[in-house]
């Protein structure tokens, strides 16, 4: 009986899981920039039964990142700067990052040198900064945006 009822909520879990998963993918498809963003996490963490693909994340949040999302506009940056999904870009990583430092992202500020404490750093090394977070931030941010609300 134990086993019964646990198979069934397994079971239930993973239909709701799988019901989820497609009102996201429509969301996304209509156009909404945190389902687009949602969609790019679940392929840049391999989650929810999507496998990881580092071409489809790049796709969706950059469908995302167009209509101003700040966390899909700092994603970008990071995979731009890595060559993840997309072809490996500084100058478009860096404009990536701009756009989202516009709208007061710290650490978009700090990356680019434009904040305070960035400015005040004579050891701050900013090519190694940013190098950390184009590997940090894609993971890390996929989290967040799943998330959000």
């Amino acid at each position: 009986m134990i086993r019964l009822l646990a198979l069934l909520l397994l079971l239930m879990s993973s239909i709701a899981i799988q019901a989820a998963e497609n009102d996201i993918q429509q969301m996304a498809e209509r156009g909404d920039a945190l389902a687009q963003a949602k969609l790019g996490a679940m392929y840049i963490l391999g989650r929810d039964g999507i496998e990881h693909d580092d071409q489809k994340a790049a796709e969706w949040m950059l469908k995302a990142a167009k209509q101003g999302l700040v966390e899909a506009e700092v994603v970008m940056a990071a995979l731009y700067d890595r060559g993840m999904g997309v072809p490996q870009n500084v100058d478009t990583a860096t404009q990536w990052y701009e756009k989202a430092a516009v709208k007061g992202h710290g650490a978009s500020l700090a990356l680019l040198g434009k904040n305070d404490t960035a400015k005040g750093s004579v050891a701050f090394n900013y090519k190694t900064a940013r190098l950390t977070a184009a590997r940090q931030i894609p993971t890390e941010y996929a989290k967040k945006i799943l998330l959000k609300k």
